[in-house]
């Protein structure tokens, strides 16, 4: 059996983490950050606004309307002035060369819990 990393968690620790769909309803470039996007999020019951660093891939438009998987409950922080509320998981290789958003493959409603 193989030596767990350093940053292992325990399973309490990640049964924490609320990772939900979110449906992308607004998405803009961010006024102070060469590489960030700022995306309103509808949870359903309520909206996120979330920071991704994603402008050198993604076009705001390209993100509208899209079932994405966010972080729900991630306390908020500040980056480059705006507040971000959560956060979206999305995939690369090393280099970044490519980034993709993680999405649903089916329409689901907003809100609906990743398990």
């Amino acid at each position: 059996m193989s030596e767990a990393p350093d940053n292992t968690i325990s399973f309490e620790d990640f049964q924490k983490v609320q990772l939900r769909v979110g449906k992308v309803v607004e998405a803009s470039l961010h006024p102070n950050a060469d590489r960030l996007l700022v995306l309103k999020v509808d949870l359903g019951d309520r909206q996120l606004q979330i920071c991704a660093g994603l402008r050198d891939v993604y076009e705001p438009e390209a993100l509208m309307g899209r079932n994405i998987v966010v972080v729900a409950n991630l306390a908020p922080r500040m980056m480059r002035g705006i507040e971000s509320q959560g956060m979206l998981l999305a995939a690369s290789p090393e280099d970044r060369s490519r980034i993709v958003t993680l999405t649903t493959s089916e329409d689901i409603a907003p809100g609906s819990a990743v398990s």
